[in-house]
């Protein structure tokens, strides 16, 4: 019995075509190793963790958070 479901489908179609590739398996290895590096990268230098480093308890944590956001 096949299955004829529209997902399955799309699911079949990425993996058969993932499994011919010669060149861009490679390719996209170097993408996904970019893309982890760029966002590793991202969230080291450009989002620290305030919070944490700055409030010790979560009253002042929120209280901080709430400050910011009602501020004009």
């Amino acid at each position: 019995m096949k299955i004829k479901t529209i997902p399955y489908n799309i699911f079949r179609f990425y993996y058969n075509g993932f499994k011919s590739m010669t060149v861009g398996k490679k390719l996209w290895l170097i993408i996904l190793i970019k893309l982890f590096v760029m966002f590793l990268v991202f969230k080291l230098f450009f989002f620290p963790n305030y919070l944490n480093t700055h409030f010790k308890t979560n009253e002042e944590k929120s209280q901080y958070v709430i400050e910011q956001l009602t501020q004009q």
